[in-house]
């Protein structure tokens, strides 16, 4: 139990922590892309792509056109939709993939990222940091030195705490989307009894 937690605190530290890193610039501009984009695509890999899954349905909620890239009732992205691309590393393969074909047709990147360096954060228009522990921190060649001096997320395995913190930042968006399109609680309960 004591490990559990442990667990838990760090988890919640993290997404305390990571809020430091948010910048009032980039994140007004991450959402004045989504609210002007016809289609919304979100994209993420494993957990990240649960994380994208939970946003895309918060904005079908806001009455937005919003797809999961891969779903079948996916259509093809053009010029004045955008894509909303989840990686903690910035280097998994067909997020970056998705990213590249998309930006080719003419659309917008949006990116959620713990490395702006990335291909994926120089690939997008916009990007929203969030810190967390990464596979990428965990097979880096320094990962053991940073272990001895302290600087680790422990008891969080591989990117849980990026994801977690993702999701909990993409949700903290839905509110401040509803607030730039003057939508209440009331307006997304009613829309989302009409499609149960």
């Amino acid at each position: 139990m004591e490990i559990m937690k442990t667990s838990i605190k760090a988890i919640l530290d993290n997404i305390v922590t990571a809020e430091e890193y948010l910048d009032e610039k980039a994140i007004d501009e991450f959402e004045n892309i989504i609210i002007g984009a016809k289609n919304i695509f979100v994209t993420g890999a494993g957990r990240s792509g649960l994380a994208a899954k939970a946003f895309a349905m918060r904005l079908m909620h806001l009455g937005l056109s919003a797809y999961v890239v891969g779903e079948t009732i996916s259509p093809a992205i053009y010029a004045d939709d955008c894509i909303i691309a989840i990686s903690g590393s910035g280097e998994t393969n067909t997020i970056v993939s998705a990213a590249k074909i998309a930006k080719n047709r003419g659309s917008k990147v949006l990116a959620l990222t713990s490395y702006p360096e990335s291909t994926l954060g120089q690939l997008a228009d916009a990007y929203i940091l969030v810190k967390g522990r990464t596979k990428k921190e965990v097979d880096d060649e320094n990962y053991m030195k940073r272990q001895i001096h302290g600087n680790y997320t422990s008891l969080t395995p591989l990117g849980t705490a990026f994801e977690l913190t993702t999701l909990v930042f993409l949700d903290a968006i839905v509110s401040e989307l509803m607030e730039k399109m003057h939508q209440t609680e009331s307006d997304l309960k009613a829309r989302h009894t009409v499609l149960e």
